[in-house]
């Protein structure tokens, strides 16, 4: 009876919500001519550690590059922030979040990654890494994005300056908010 009741808690406490408010989100260009990074700190995003759900959001004007002028074409030219102002990731861990205090783990997320308007189908691998005491999870992701896959044109005149697939780096903590 009482292994019953222990079995019962514990699933109970990893059942929980993780929550970031500054998720680090980084990409890289690498051209010919130039290498173009920004990166924001003002991601946000959710997971709900027992069905595995995540959903995660960047604003495209919160990226920050070395040139202003970068910056600005990024915002008017590329991505039209002012027309589809964010990007977006919804999905599901395929295998199930181990919580175990302590435990680093491989999960590989399922869902709808949207920019500049176009969602497309991706599974995004990653990493996630419980602290000691288990009210952080800290979660980092390295993928590649294509311009093309999110009609995200690129003059041919510039195509030594902007490479055609562009590698995008998410770290962030995420902290407990319910069991």
């Amino acid at each position: 009876m009482i292994f019953i009741v222990w079995i019962g808690f514990t699933e109970t406490v990893r059942a929980q919500f993780y929550q970031t408010t500054s998720a680090s989100v980084r990409f890289y260009s690498s051209a010919p001519v130039e290498d173009i990074e920004a990166i924001s700190k003002e991601g946000i995003s959710v997971i709900n550690s027992k069905n595995g759900d995540i959903s995660f959001k960047v604003k495209m004007r919160s990226f920050r590059f070395e040139k202003a002028l970068m910056q600005e074409h990024f915002n008017e030219n590329y991505v039209e922030s002012e027309i589809y102002p964010d990007a977006t990731f919804k999905g599901k861990s395929i295998g199930p979040i181990d919580t175990t205090f302590g435990r680093t783990q491989k999960v590989v997320f399922k869902g709808v990654f949207t920019v500049h308007g176009v969602s497309k189908e991706r599974e995004l691998p990653v990493i996630i890494k419980m602290s000691d005491d288990g009210k952080i999870m800290s979660l980092s992701s390295e993928f590649r994005v294509k311009c093309e896959d999110h009609d995200i044109k690129i003059p041919k005149i510039l195509w030594e300056n902007i490479a055609e697939v562009i590698d995008v780096y998410v770290n962030a903590e995420y902290k407990i908010i319910s069991k």
